[in-house]
């Protein structure tokens, strides 16, 4: 099975700082695809610069030709469908058809309160996350939508003419949960997973892979019973938040090792943070580069 290297790049940067060349640097290096966060402000990050999702993309749609480019991952913490919709389209057409819309429920970090509303308890999320999705698949494939949702409505919305992509930018649907999944199927041509939160800080990358496996499980009765088969979705596994931490870019050869063990899996694209220094995403510039450009070869 041929695996695919990513990278996200956090939109820490300046654009006419550091910003730009980091995606372009991406794009060089051979990466399929460069995501970033779309948060209003992330963790440890939110004392320091941190710039909006989508006007970075679409600068990074200017400034590259080949790289396709993603957010992992946009939510409803503070999106709508209507105007979400809009955005991708128009940036879909700048880059060319080089959009993938990662999506998921979202959390309970500083965007779920950011617009003066209270944290939404994980139904309410999962309730929000199954109306959002349905919307904007119909926002980005019909030229004119009217729906009236419990969360979520549109009035004649249009979007003309509609995504490059047809019949609609790819989804990747991040997930874990059985809604969650069942939309992933549904809706997703790819399904993103950062592992199992339970066993991140005193688990084994052994007690991982077996989670990962149990997920991946899950995703292929969710796509049975959704009458696809789980094959048609790539599987996307954002690095980082597993016990192996930043292991796997300690040196080629333990990412090589590392996304062996995954691919064998079943997963078709692995996703690395580009290296900020002084945060958890610290790591060796030179080495970072070597397995952009040497690991997915030593992987045959």
């Amino acid at each position: 099975m041929s695996l695919r290297l990513s990278t996200v790049i956090l939109p820490t940067d300046r654009w006419h700082e550091e910003g730009r060349e980091k995606w372009r640097h991406a794009e060089e290096l051979g990466f399929h695809t460069a995501y970033t966060y779309d948060h209003l402000s992330w963790r440890t990050f939110r004392d320091g610069p941190w710039f909006g999702a989508l006007p970075t993309l679409t600068a990074a749609a200017t400034a590259t030709e080949r790289l396709r480019l993603g957010t992992l991952v946009t939510s409803p913490n503070f999106r709508h469908p209507v105007t979400l919709a809009k955005d991708l389209m128009s940036l879909d057409d700048i880059s060319g058809g080089r959009i993938t819309l990662g999506i998921g429920a979202g959390g309970n970090g500083f965007d779920a309160t950011a617009l003066g509303q209270e944290a939404w308890t994980p139904k309410e999320r999962a309730d929000r996350f199954g109306e959002f999705v349905p919307l904007l698949d119909r926002l980005l494939t019909e030229e004119s939508v009217t729906e009236r949702g419990t969360f979520y409505s549109a009035e004649e919305a249009r979007n003309i003419p509609g995504c490059v992509q047809r019949p609609r930018l790819p989804f990747a649907v991040a997930a874990t949960g059985p809604r969650g999944l069942r939309l992933a199927a549904r809706y997703g041509q790819a399904w993103v997973t950062t592992g199992d939160p339970k066993i991140f800080e005193e688990g084994t990358p052994e007690q991982s892979v077996e989670a990962l496996r149990g997920q991946i499980e899950k995703l292929g009765k969710a796509c049975a019973e959704a009458g696809r088969e789980v094959a048609e979705l790539d599987k996307i596994l954002l690095t980082g938040f597993t016990p192996d931490r930043s292991r796997p870019l300690e040196s080629v050869a333990a990412f090589v090792d590392f996304a062996g063990r995954h691919r064998e899996l079943g997963f078709t694209e692995i996703v690395i943070h580009w290296p900020i220094p002084d945060s958890d995403f610290a790591a060796d510039q030179g080495v970072f580069e070597r397995i952009a450009t040497e690991a997915l070869a030593q992987l045959g």
